[in-house]
C-alpha cells in the first residue's frame, strides 16, 4: 500500500453513518487504524508523527458500539508495524500484525534490516499474524516481482518459526501465490486478505485448508463472482473485515472505510451462504479466534 494511497482514502468525503448494531459481535480481521484516523508518515519519519491515541480509541469504540469488539490492526512497513504492535500492546480490543507489504518489497523496502526487525517485532506477545505479505502484479512491474517473491518467501519462514498466522495480499497473482506457498509449506493458519478469487481459486484454497477474508468488495454490484466463491467456502473458512479505509461496503463505496462499517459486509455474506445471521457472527468470532488466538487479556474485551 502507497501512501499516496493512504492519502487519497482520507480526501474521500464524509466518514457513513454507523450501521444497525449486530445481533451478536463479530470481528474485523483486517484494518489500518493508523490511516483511517490519519496519514501515515512518509519513509524516514521514524515513529514521529502517527495518530493521536484518543481518536484511535474513539475508532475502535465506535466499532465496538455496533458489535464489533475485535480488530486486527494491520502492519504494512516496518514503522507501522511497530505502531500496529504498540496499539495492540495497549488496547485489549486490537491484535496486531507485522510485514513489509509487497508492494514496499517491490521497491526495495524488505532488506535485510527490515526483515530482522519484522521478525523480531513477531515474537511480541499480542502480535499474532504476519502480514500483509504475498504478491502484487497489479502495482509493481515487473522489475520489482523478484523481490517481493523473496520477501513474501522470507515472511512465510518467520511466520512459522513463530507459530504464527500468515496474512496473504494477492493482486493479480493467484497461481504465482499458491507456487510459493507449495515450495515454502505453509503455515497452520493461512488467510487470503481481501479475498479476490472466481470459485475455481476459492476451490484451489479451500482444499489446502486457507482461511478465505471478504471485505467490502463483497457488496459491489460487479463482484458477482465473489459472492459465488463465499457461497462455496464452508462457514469455518470464512473470515470478514474492512481493509479500511479503503474498499467501503455498499451503499457507500467511495466514501472513507472504518471497522465500523463491518456489519454492512457481515450482512451481505450472510445472505450470500444463507447462513442465520447470529451463527455467522459467532463461527466468524471462533474462526478469528482459532487463526489469531484470543484478545482479552483474561479473556476481557471492552464493549
Amino acid at each position: 500500500m502507497s501512501r499516496s494511497a493512504s492519502s487519497r482514502a482520507n480526501r474521500r468525503g464524509e466518514p457513513p453513518p454507523s450501521p444497525e448494531p449486530l445481533v451478536l459481535p463479530a470481528i474485523d480481521s483486517h484494518t489500518h487504524l493508523d490511516i483511517v484516523v490519519g496519514e501515515r508518515p512518509a519513509h524516514g519519519a521514524g515513529d514521529e508523527g502517527w495518530p493521536d491515541e484518543a481518536e484511535v480509541d474513539a475508532e475502535i469504540a465506535a466499532a465496538a458500539a455496533v458489535g464489533i469488539p475485535r480488530l486486527v490492526q494491520v502492519g504494512v512497513d516496518v514503522p507501522s508495524s511497530r505502531w500496529s504492535a504498540e496499539l495492540a500492546a495497549r488496547h485489549p480490543n486490537v491484535l496486531a500484525t507485522v510485514a513489509v507489504h509487497p508492494n514496499e518489497a517491490g521497491e526495495g523496502h524488505a532488506d535485510d534490516t527490515a526483515l530482522a526487525e519484522i521478525d523480531r517485532l513477531a515474537g511480541l506477545p499480542r502480535v499474532r499474524a504476519v502480514g500483509e505479505t504475498g504478491l502484487d502484479r497489479f502495482r509493481t512491474g515487473p522489475d520489482g516481482w523478484a523481490a517481493q517473491e523473496a520477501s513474501f518467501r522470507a515472511h512465510i519462514e518467520i511466520a512459522k518459526r513463530h507459530g504464527l498466522a500468515l496474512v496473504i495480499h494477492d493482486r493479480d497473482a493467484h497461481e504465482e501465490i499458491l507456487r510459493v506457498l507449495e515450495d515454502e509449506g505453509a503455515p497452520e493458519h493461512t488467510v487470503f486478505h481481501c479475498f479476490s478469487g472466481d470459485v475455481a481459486f476459492a476451490k484451489a484454497c479451500i482444499e489446502r485448508g486457507y482461511v478465505l477474508s471478504f471485505a467490502g468488495t463483497l457488496t459491489f454490484g460487479n463482484a458477482g463472482y465473489l459472492r459465488e466463491a463465499a457461497a462455496i467456502t464452508p462457514v469455518g473458512q470464512l473470515l470478514v473485515e474492512t481493509d479500511s479505509p479503503f474498499l467501503t461496503p455498499m451503499p457507500y463505496r467511495g466514501r472513507p472505510n472504518s471497522s465500523r462499517l463491518v456489519p454492512h459486509t457481515v450482512r451481505a455474506l450472510a445472505e450470500v451462504t444463507g447462513v442465520e445471521l447470529a451463527e455467522l457472527c459467532t463461527r466468524l468470532t471462533a474462526t478469528a479466534e482459532r487463526v489469531f488466538g484470543s484478545w482479552g487479556r483474561d479473556g476481557a474485551v471492552v464493549t
